[in-house]
């Protein structure tokens, strides 16, 4: 995987022309258009969507025609996802987009090439850490591995008195649903007793982890050694009640005694983090909701829009 081409204009919508090489700064290209303060800042397409186009069109396109940043060789951009990250020499970028919106006969790039193919096989990228780029560099590609840390509060089961069921239920549907999404994950399980204490301490330590989503189970009712949600409000910097809420409504018109669980989600930090009943059953409910916004909920914690 390396880098076929460089590519710098003066001003948006137009055709990149190929330079030796490119410095990098925390906005992007020095002296690119499309440098600046904001998530797209730099794009990269790849010679092998080039070449398909090329041959659509029965003409050569040159490195740039498309206005992408970089020309890269041996990535199958239609197979990475938001988050993964690229390597290039000491330049780090962020995967922020994949694809834009064409302006059609607005655009120079539209009607000096008749087409583009940069809104359904272009990405783009934000900087991580800064350098220079040139032909020839290799590109290390490192995709996004999302970090989960499940809690299981239990006396009984950390005396093992019994044996968790929940915990590792959470850790297989999690599992199941990213191996469908063709995600990497990597998943840390623990059992604790219902201690307030050694609860705050392991979320912060998965805090201090950067985990991207800490879930809890056991501890949301109403009982004296019920203690999850008093823990973890106060380290909430935001909390989403919208999730949760639904989810006991949508769960209470059956069976009322849903309606009692004290179930919570927020963020800490860069992690979210979700505080299920103890039960397999409803842990399963729970995730099946939670799952269908969790990706997005890491997008936004991340500074992505992506609708």
């Amino acid at each position: 995987m390396k880098v076929l081409s460089v590519n710098i204009s003066e001003k948006k919508g137009t055709i990149k022309k190929p330079v030796p090489e490119v410095l990098i700064n925390k906005f992007g290209i020095l002296n690119d258009a499309h440098s600046g303060d904001w998530h797209r800042q730099i794009s990269l397409l790849s010679t092998e969507s080039i070449a398909k186009f090329s041959k659509e069109a029965n003409r050569k396109i040159n490195y740039g025609e498309f206005a992408e940043n970089i020309t890269t060789e041996g990535i199958d951009l239609l197979k990475v996802s938001l988050l993964d990250r690229f390597i290039i020499g000491k330049v780090e970028l962020e995967l922020t987009q994949i694809g834009k919106s064409c302006h059609g006969s607005n655009c120079a790039i539209y009607r000096e090439v008749g087409s583009c193919v940069m809104p359904k096989e272009g990405i783009f990228c934000r900087v991580i850490s800064e350098g220079t780029i040139k032909k020839e560099d290799s590109i290390v590609y490192i995709p996004k591995t999302f970090h989960f840390k499940i809690i299981t509060l239990s006396d009984r089961a950390n005396a093992g008195v019994y044996e968790d069921k929940s915990g590792p239920k959470i850790k297989e549907i999690i599992e199941s649903y990213f191996q469908k999404n063709n995600r990497k994950i990597v998943i840390e399980s623990i059992i604790i007793p219902d201690d307030a204490e050694l609860l705050k301490k392991t979320i912060l330590k998965a805090k201090i982890d950067k985990t991207d989503c800490i879930i809890t189970t056991g501890g949301t009712g109403i009982g004296k050694r019920d203690i999850t949600p008093d823990v973890i409000k106060p380290l909430l910097d935001k909390e989403i009640p919208g999730i949760m809420d639904f989810i006991r409504l949508k769960y209470g018109a059956e069976k009322p005694n849903a309606l009692l669980s004290r179930s919570i989600a927020g963020i800490i930090d860069d992690s979210l983090i979700f505080a299920l009943p103890g039960s397999p059953k409803a842990v399963e409910e729970y995730l099946n909701e939670i799952l269908k916004t969790l990706e997005h909920l890491i997008y936004m914690l991340n500074g992505l829009d992506a609708h």
